[in-house]
């Protein structure tokens, strides 16, 4: 026996029939493309990390090695790239990624907020682990034409040849409204005008982020340092011989 098209009972078993195939037909498309879209979200983070380091016309694979360091810098088991899709569980576990370019300068993932949510982004170092070669700041949805401005270019720009230290202290840099004072010329960039809260978020992002890798920093500036020594003495008992 037909069903009375113009029944209630008909209206609510079409429309539960109709809920079930479009749900059944989006979550296929959903898992068919998961690989993909997983895929290029990979490659998305693989090209920020050389665009931090000015080396975005290299190869990722064969430019950048990566690891996984603990809360003493020492390295660990993991996949560094995974961690990137979660780096704020991976901070919280005490798991901290690190990209390491074949010229010896590194790229510190960094994660924070700001005044809507989430910001993040790569800093990259030269080999004195301290002098800021770039940086790509991104965001989830700050507001357009203020706080989401720390992503453009020109913003990003003012980085590059900062340092992160003072003597022996880490101080990261700073976002100051109206740009780097004299005292701290080499540790602050101009915030952005109606974007204070951005700003000081990413400020804090900096500065905490870079503390989780400071173990790993600041035994790679030992390790420098010492190395100029040997060298230097080498060069004076050189010279000592020479005469």
């Amino acid at each position: 026996m037909a069903m009375n098209k113009n029944s209630n009972l008909y209206i609510v078993v079409y429309s539960t029939i109709m809920v079930v195939v479009v749900a059944t037909l989006l979550a296929v498309a959903a898992l068919s493309l998961q690989s993909r879209q997983q895929a290029n979200m990979l490659g998305e983070k693989k090209q920020a990390i050389l665009s931090s380091l000015g080396a975005s016309t290299e190869n990722y694979d064969e430019f950048v090695t990566s690891k996984v360091l603990n809360v003493e810098g020492a390295e660990v088991e993991g996949d560094a790239l995974d961690l990137l899709f979660d780096l704020k569980g991976a901070f919280e576990n005490g798991t901290y990624p690190i990209f390491e370019a074949k010229n010896g300068r590194v790229v510190i993932p960094v994660y924070g907020s700001g005044l809507w949510g989430p910001v993040w982004g790569y800093l990259a170092l030269e080999p004195d682990m301290n002098t800021v070669v770039g940086i790509v700041l991104d965001h989830a949805g700050e507001t357009p034409g203020l706080g989401a401005e720390i992503a453009t270019p020109k913003h990003q720009a003012q980085y590059v040849g900062k340092t992160i230290f003072e003597g022996e202290e880490l101080v990261a840099i700073t976002l100051k409204k109206g740009g780097a004072t004299e005292a701290n010329i080499q540790h602050e960039v101009d915030a952005i005008s109606g974007g204070t809260k951005t700003c000081d978020g990413v400020s804090a992002m900096l500065l905490n982020s870079l503390t989780n890798y400071l173990p790993y920093l600041k035994a790679h500036i030992a390790s420098a340092t010492e190395c100029a020594c040997e060298e230097c003495a080498e060069e004076t008992l050189s010279n000592v011989n020479m005469e």
